[in-house]
């Protein structure tokens, strides 16, 4: 943990054999070997603050995380402190795998909110990709899916419109609480603020803003203090011209 907001490792509130995120339908049932060995990966749960900063670009980390609850966001930084947040985190997603591959992280990583985190030892990585076919494939899978999910957003950043742009990110954000049951049975609320969009879609924070009110218009999104309410996700998704996410089941490490 690289913040000064997070809190040392917890005893397991939430042991693999009963994990909340697993009853899901979007994620695939482990074999009962692949559970037993996710249990002995995992050293502990991890509570992080709002604010801190779980992961540092160029640092090197004896530990993978899987969010359990809250949001995070993976960015990089330029020396003039100018800001590109490249992803946004949720529950299920995967935070550390790049620097267990490669030795050091190549972005950082912040929590929108306060979050809880499985942490896991990177060692038993080696065990996993030698001993656990199954989850190997969900690790490759993973890493996958991060670089579609990359893809689309270049696309977004080269192509679409700036209103265009915004409604991408918000459908696309928005769809993936969604199904890791982020919203309840009330409209998807992600917690970012207007500067969180202009960094992740390259726009001023003036020129977000404009594009923000346009979408507030079409009566597609609500902007509170606490962020964005989704209330048309299906609209955004058309004028983006964006099928939406494409997925069935997906791993859960």
């Amino acid at each position: 943990m690289s913040g000064q907001n997070g809190r040392a490792f917890s005893s397991r509130q939430y042991p693999c054999e009963n994990c909340p995120l697993r009853p899901l339908p979007v994620f695939r049932d482990f074999e009962k070997q692949e559970l037993a060995f996710i249990s002995k990966f995992k050293k502990g749960e991890l509570a992080v603050d709002k604010g801190a900063t779980v992961l540092v670009e160029g640092s090197h980390s004896a530990h993978l995380y899987t969010v359990l609850s809250g949001w995070a966001f993976r960015y990089k930084l330029m020396r003039d402190g100018r800001r590109q947040i490249l992803n946004y985190l949720m529950p299920g997603d995967l935070i550390g795998l790049q620097g267990s591959v490669m030795g050091e992280m190549q972005h950082s990583v912040e929590a929108l909110s306060p979050m809880l985190l499985c942490v896991f030892e990177r060692e038993y990585l080696h065990e996993l990709y030698r001993n656990h076919p199954g989850l190997a494939y969900d690790i490759t899978w993973i890493a996958s899916r991060e670089e579609r999910m990359l893809d689309e957003n270049l696309l977004s950043l080269g192509r679409r419109s700036a209103i265009e742009r915004a409604a991408y990110l918000i459908a696309f954000i928005g769809s993936r609480a969604k199904v890791v049951g982020l919203n309840g049975k009330q409209s998807v609320q992600i917690p970012i603020t207007q500067q969180h969009l202009a960094d992740t879609l390259g726009l001023s924070l003036v020129h977000t803003n404009k594009t923000i009110r346009k979408l507030m218009d079409r009566k597609l999104i609500v902007w509170r203090d606490g962020g964005c309410e989704v209330t048309d996700n299906e609209g955004l998704k058309q004028l983006a011209g964006w099928e939406g996410l494409g997925e069935a089941r997906r791993p859960l490490i």
